[in-house]
Order: structure tokens, then C-alpha cells, then sequence
């Protein structure tokens, strides 16, 4: 084959993937206090012709298991037959989070406020660094897959970095119901990404620790859009989907006393300004309190806390 056609090698703590190759490589991070050594999983598949280098990742947060779930049945059906380029899938970025059915890693820290890392950081900060100097190097786009926390139920959407229009190019490419762009935060891994310029999009979709089939089958059809949309994979035929609808700016509704929380809306649902959301209202049925929309626009995210205090995010509204 013509080197000029022929794809890159990728090489993943030391393993080189030539081209035509799909290899899963251990990438080493720690042990835990048994001594049983951790490793991420990471599965390569690299194709024979040229094109680009996308990293799917899922678990970066351990508890979120609608992006674990996604990529493993991504991975059983064999949905990565990849002609042009190659895909670095991660199903569980955060092993020990994952363990403890926590977010965290178990000193409490967030690995997705630890990037880029240190090699002689906290556990947390081991993880980003590995991660950061053996994986990220290889990629010229990113998907990361999220769901909410906290009893926070989000409808499917993609996440955007304003100031990067590669990565809203994904988005729209993934076509969740709804993509908009959101500040980038220090320690993420999309600021990370941001400054050794791999676009990346974020998808959120479901609830920590909840399987959600709606949100699992959107993820797994808009994997697929965006590795059709850089030409990586034979076009299938069309199926009809909704586009997505972009909002341009999104705003939480809180609790404005504590009390029972009771929603009274669907979540992706369109809405009207002054219609009523839901109620917080007391255990004696005596006082209730009117959760109003302050605008015309879309329930994205829904807090299934029954119980809440004053100031608790309530509703996500995009408009």
C-alpha cells in the first residue's frame, strides 16, 4: 500500500497498533491496598487507510453507567469496523470510581477536575496524568460520554466549547435532541483537550447509577453519526431523526423554600413562560409553592430528589 494512504501506527504504553490492527491494550495506573493491580481497558481499532483519530470514552465519573453500558454493547455488537482512521474506545476511564459505585476515586477527588495530572499527584491526579500522556496524544477528536449526578435526571444532550467550532461540529454530527455550549471548568478533561486542540464534545444523558435504554440507544446511533460524519465507516442508510435543536443559553430553577419535591413536567419537554413546573410543598399539605418557567423553552434536566432543601437545583431550562 502507498504510504500516503496507509494510516498511522498507534502506540498505547509501548504497544504499537499498525494499521489494519485492533489490539485492547492494559494501560497500568495502581493497586489497590490488597495489592490487586488496576488497569484501564483500552480497545484500538485502527484502519488501513488515513483519516483521523477519535477517542470515545465513557466512566470518567464511575457512578455515570449509561456511557459504560453504551460503549460495551458498542464493543459486543462490533459496531467499530473502521476504514479510514482509527477509534480509541475507553468504556471506564475512572476503574476506582467505578468499584465503589462512586463519582470520585476513593479519597474523594474528582478525576474530571484533575487533568492534565501529575505523576506524583494524588491517586486522582495519576489517573489524569497516564491517561493524558499515553491516550490523549493519539487523538485528533474526542466524544465523551456523561450522564447527571446527584439524582439529576438529564435529558439527552451534547456539550459544546463555544470558542471551538470543531467541537460543535461534533455535536451537531451527534444529534442528540438538544446540544449548546458550556463553559469550559479548570481540571476538566475538555479544558485539557481544549488546549492541545482535540476538539470534544460531551454527551449527557440519564442518571447516575440508572440504566436509561432511551438515553443508551441515542448515545450508541449518535456515536455512529459522527464517526459516518468524518467519513470513517461506510455510509448505512438513513435513518429519519429529529435534528437537534440548539439552545442558546440554558438557566437552573431552584427551590425558593425546602419542602417535597414534586415535578410536574416531562423532561425534554417545551414550555411556556409562567407554566407551571411543579411544586415544593410541606408534609402537612398546608403550604405549597409554584415552580414557574421564566421563559419560553425546554426542560433538559429534571432532580429527582424527593426531598429538598432551599436553593436545591430543581429544573434545567434551555432557550
Amino acid at each position: 500500500m502507498d504510504e500516503e494512504k496507509e494510516n498511522k501506527t498507534i502506540t498505547i504504553n509501548g504497544v504499537d497498533i499498525a494499521p489494519g490492527q485492533n489490539r485492547s491494550v492494559q494501560l497500568n495506573i495502581a493497586r489497590l491496598p490488597t495489592g490487586t493491580l488496576i488497569d484501564i481497558p483500552v480497545h484500538v481499532f485502527n484502519g488501513k487507510e488515513v483519516g483521523p483519530t477519535v477517542l470515545i470514552q465513557a466512566g470518567l465519573h464511575g457512578d455515570e453507567i449509561n456511557g459504560v453500558e453504551t460503549l460495551r454493547r458498542m464493543l459486543q455488537d462490533n459496531c467499530f469496523y473502521i476504514e479510514k482512521g482509527a477509534v480509541i474506545v475507553v468504556p471506564i476511564v475512572n476503574i476506582f470510581g467505578f468499584i465503589h459505585f462512586s463519582r470520585d476515586v476513593p479519597d474523594g477527588k474528582d478525576v474530571n477536575r484533575s487533568f492534565p495530572g501529575k505523576k506524583t499527584g494524588s491517586l486522582a491526579s495519576r489517573i489524569a496524568y497516564t491517561y493524558s500522556d499515553q491516550v490523549l496524544p493519539q487523538a485528533n477528536f474526542a466524544i465523551d460520554l456523561h450522564t447527571g449526578g446527584s439524582q439529576r435526571h438529564n435529558h439527552p444532550q451534547a456539550r459544546y466549547t463555544a470558542s471551538d467550532p470543531d467541537s460543535q461540529m461534533l455535536a451537531k454530527a451527534f444529534n442528540a435532541p438538544f446540544n449548546f455550549a458550556s463553559k469550559l471548568i479548570t481540571g476538566s478533561f475538555r479544558k485539557t483537550t481544549f488546549k492541545m486542540g482535540i476538539p470534544t464534545m460531551v454527551y449527557e444523558a440519564g442518571e447516575s447509577m440508572r440504566f436509561d435504554e432511551n438515553s443508551i440507544a441515542i448515545g450508541i446511533k449518535g456515536v455512529e453519526n459522527v464517526l459516518q460524519f468524518l467519513g470513517m465507516v461506510s455510509k448505512r442508510q438513513k435513518v429519519k431523526q429529529e435534528s437537534s435543536i440548539h439552545l442558546e443559553s440554558t438557566r437552573w430553577i431552584r427551590a425558593a423554600r425546602a419542602g417535597m419535591f414534586i415535578p410536574q413536567i416531562a423532561n425534554g419537554q417545551a414550555v411556556e413562560k409562567g407554566e407551571t413546573l411543579g411544586l415544593v410543598t410541606d408534609t402537612f399539605a398546608k403550604k405549597n409553592k409554584k415552580i414557574m418557567a421564566p421563559f419560553d423553552g425546554y426542560i433538559i434536566c429534571i432532580n429527582h430528589q424527593a426531598v429538598v432543601n432551599q436553593g436545591d437545583a430543581l429544573f434545567h431550562i434551555g432557550r
